[in-house]
């Protein structure tokens, strides 16, 4: 991988050494705007220059700009796939930008019928890149879901929407506890959770509302050298995309109701606020109410997201947007069916005999997890070539309530020990990000240029009781009394009541804790168009980690410096249509030092390490065919883990660094809309993941097996929606779809053997009618009413047959 590395930085320098001495040309431009019959923007549209491998995407404003141009008489064609094609002459002469204006003969609403909710896959995008680049020129693999598809399916839960996207899965539900309650998701065989919100971070330890959802996109691969280590995954990153104001006035109102209980009312208004369309302002809400398919079980959650939107003229612009979630649930614990260390007493799911019905808990157990989120951004053209970005985020999330797991503390006999914790924990971040965009040549070499600075302050403070166990049960629910895995005393077992709860934590010693941890990076990238289909990408980030720790003792503060490098190339043999491409990306984490001493006890000292570090080497071919109909992504990836620390084994009171875990595999993703009125999401996704170098003692780290957590090898999913364009049944659609897991082993260990969970394939569908002024929809999941578990060391009952019944009324 170094010589690649050292290969890729050598040819990269080369070829910036040759820009710096090409001859400055005098090409010109041709920018313009797509509007639709009733005047609105008309955003993702292609437009071509015939002949030529020139070309664009409107973006939301309906703008679009196509540079470099060859000066002389060109044929402009704009297409949509619900739209009819259009032509314009247009003379471009050296050193001007010609400006060009189309109307669309199709409104507004019936260019939303078929383009789904402004998703083009080649469109540009701000965020995965912190540039403007189509999908086609980013060396970097990343899917999206946008509203439109979760209207469809009648999505209610966050989590659901990423059955359309290959190689994430989820391995459990929000537990809500502190530090890391929110959901937690395999991706490409590594931890991931729902972490970015527009690109800047919004740590969650709940559940996510989809109300102010406009796209999800989860950027595939090791991505520290955009967005840092502060909120890391090796397989990627989750980014929610809010819904921003437009200079309109107009909404939805929307009622759910479905199984088990679910309520829920939603309200997207967006309203013009000046006469001459420089203030717009979106407020989206939504109030949630449900029960568990299990015995016991609820959450009640409130949700409101105002945003505001300024232009103040042609080169500066404001938002401001901010979302408050007050949420309290009943939460089932988490079933880890293992003590980790001693051969398990049941190897399959049916010697297990878990009851799905069972919660283990009660609804006078809850946690609440109130949050809110503030993002800030003000953007700032400078000139022609360069563009300002200054954003700033501020967010909070609470742990507030009882958090139980059920653990097989004593090994050898058919109990399993429920623990309880009172958690009260804070999160406070803020970050804070200068960015500058330049966008200009170097001789004939274009070069799209970012260079960032970022702040990241995170405050958590912690005054939670102690954790103990209270009961032991059985997986079919059988009750008895605790016993003291290390004292062997027992107790009588405690009733699921808050009184009681309380009681069993009244003599355990209360958290005081207040730590304070501060990253402060810089970062510069540059994509080098070395021809209009070749494209080279180099990026880099320094970042400089300092963690206070505990503020009363000083003894824990430590600091740490990373490098994480970013490399790309993308070649596009047909220009917008086709493209082939090569990366290699990184990512960081900081790791905390560690008291250790020697074997007897001796020489007690504080040890610390390196960053650890993940590489990827990736490659694979993008396509967007047949008048962006159709567009699919296939790749190859490896990723391999580096300086992992673990338990050193000639030494029990000692660690070392020097672990290693790999992953490998590939992907495939297709999004088409071949004929006006269906569209198609399909993926397929393949991944192997294993310890390389570790402890053969250890559970987390032996050689040669899956480090937990990881997911099942083999994921499909596909979604198929159509509707009808002409006729008495104008407006109506059908959906049909589902999923498919491979069978997934979520414990792999020597010592304690294997525990599988089976494979399942789920089958869902939907009606719907869907005009200018209403929607409806029924929608049913997993209509074969299949059993089926998720897990992370553990085993996780999902719902059978479950449906929504959606209606909206559209102003």
């Amino acid at each position: 991988m170094t010589r690649h590395l050292l290969f890729l930085s050598f040819l990269l320098l080369l070829i910036h050494v040759a820009s710096a001495q090409a001859v400055k040309d005098n090409n010109g431009a041709i920018s313009g705007t797509v509007t639709t019959s009733d005047g609105k923007p008309a955003s993702n549209v292609t437009i071509r220059i015939e002949r030529t491998r020139w070309g664009g995407i409107s973006d939301e404003k309906g703008e679009f700009i196509i540079k470099n141009v060859r000066p002389g008489n060109w044929q402009l064609k704009v297409s949509a796939v619900a739209a009819v094609a259009q032509e314009k002459s247009v003379n471009v002469a050296a050193g001007e930008t010609v400006h060009v204006e189309f109307t669309l003969n199709e409104n507004s609403a019936q260019l939303q019928e078929i383009i789904v909710s402004s998703t083009n896959p080649n469109k540009e995008n701000r965020i995965v890149a912190k540039m403007p680049l189509r999908n086609l020129e980013n060396p970097q693999v990343y899917n999206t879901v946008s509203s439109e598809i979760i209207k469809q399916q009648g999505i209610t839960n966050y989590d659901d929407v990423f059955r359309n996207i290959p190689g994430i899965t989820r391995t459990w539900e929000s537990t809500g506890r502190a530090n890391d309650g929110a959901s937690y998701f395999a991706l490409r065989g590594f931890d991931a959770q729902p972490l970015l919100y527009n690109g800047l971070p919004g740590i969650t330890s709940g559940n996510l509302d989809p109300a102010d959802i406009e796209e999800i996109q989860v950027i595939k691969g090791p991505s520290g050298t955009l967005f840092g280590g502060a909120f890391y995954s090796y397989g990627g990153m989750i980014n929610t995309i809010t819904k921003k104001p437009y200079y309109d006035f107009g909404g939805e109102v929307g009622y759910n109701i479905g199984s088990y209980g679910l309520n829920r009312l939603t309200a997207d208004v967006n309203a013009l606020l000046s006469r001459k369309k420089k203030i717009a302002m979106r407020v989206n809400t939504a109030y949630h109410s449900e029960n568990s398919f299990q015995d016991a079980g609820f959450k009640k959650s409130f949700f409101i997201a105002p945003s505001l939107a300024y232009e103040v003229n042609d080169q500066l612009s404001f938002q401001v947007m901010a979302e408050i979630l007050n949420e309290e649930r009943a939460v089932a614990p988490v079933f880890f069916h293992s003590d980790r260390f001693t051969p398990l007493r049941y190897k399959t799911i049916e010697g297990l005999n878990l009851n799905n019905d069972l919660s283990f808990t009660s609804n006078d157990l809850t946690m609440k997890n109130p949050r809110y989120n503030l993002q800030a951004q003000m953007m700032y053209r400078i000139s022609e070539q360069w563009t300002s970005q200054t954003v700033i985020s501020r967010g909070s999330i609470k742990s507030n309530g009882i958090y139980t797991y059920i653990w097989d503390d004593i090994a050898g006999d058919d109990y399993f020990d429920q623990s309880f914790q009172d958690q009260r924990q804070t999160i406070t971040t803020t970050d804070i990000q200068q960015n500058f965009n330049g966008d200009f040549k170097i001789g004939k070499l274009r070069n799209r240029v970012l260079v960032g600075l970022d702040f990241f302050h995170r405050n958590i403070i912690d005054n939670s009781s102690g954790t103990l166990g209270g009961r032991s049960v059985t997986p079919q629910g059988d009750i008895r009394y605790y016993v003291n895995p290390e004292t062997l005393d027992t107790t009588a077992p405690v009733s699921l009541s808050m009184a009681a709860i309380d009681n069993l934590l009244a003599g355990t010693d209360v958290s005081n804790s207040n730590i304070s941890n501060s990253s402060y990076s810089a970062y510069f990238s540059d994509v080098l168009n070395i021809t209009p289909g070749l494209s080279a990408m180099v990026s880099l980030r320094a970042d400089y980690f300092d963690s206070k720790g505990e503020k009363n003792t000083k003894d824990d503060d430590f600091d740490q410096f990373a490098l994480s490098p970013k490399f790309g190339l993308a070649y596009e043999p047909i220009l917008n249509k086709l493209s082939v491409f090569a990366s290699y990306m990184n990512a960081f984490i900081n790791v905390a030092p560690r008291q250790v001493s020697d074997e007897d006890g001796s020489n007690v000292r504080v040890k610390t390490f390196k960053p650890e570090h993940a590489n990827q080497l990736e490659y694979g071919v993008k396509a967007n065919l047949f008048e962006d109909r159709v567009h699919a992504t296939f790749s190859v990836y490896d990723i391999s883990v580096s300086d992992r620390v673990y338990p050193d084994p000639a030494n029990a009171k000692n660690v070392i660094q020097g672990g290693k875990v790999g992953s490998k595999g590939f992907e495939l993703d297709i999004n088409a809309n071949p004929v006006k009125g269906f569209n198609l999401t399909a993926g397929y996704s393949h991944n192997s993941t294993k310890v390389k170098e570790g402890d053969p003692k250890d559970f987390y780290s032996e050689p040669g097996r899956a480090p937990g957590g990881q997911g099942p090898q083999d994921l499909a999913n596909i979604w198929a929606n159509y509707k009808i364009q002409s006729g008495k049944l104008k407006n109506f659609g059908i959906g049909v779809g589902g999923n498919y897991a491979s069978r997934y082993k979520v414990i792999d260990n020597a010592t304690t053997g294997d525990f599988y969970l089976p494979s399942y394939a789920l089958l869902n569908g939907a009606i719907s009618y869907n005009s200018q002024d209403f929607r409806t929809s029924l929608n049913v999941n997993n209509i074969t009413n299949e059993t089926y578990y998720i897990g992370y060391w553990s085993v996780n009952p999902q719902r059978r047959r479950n449906f929504t019944a959606s209606f909206a009324y559209k102003f």
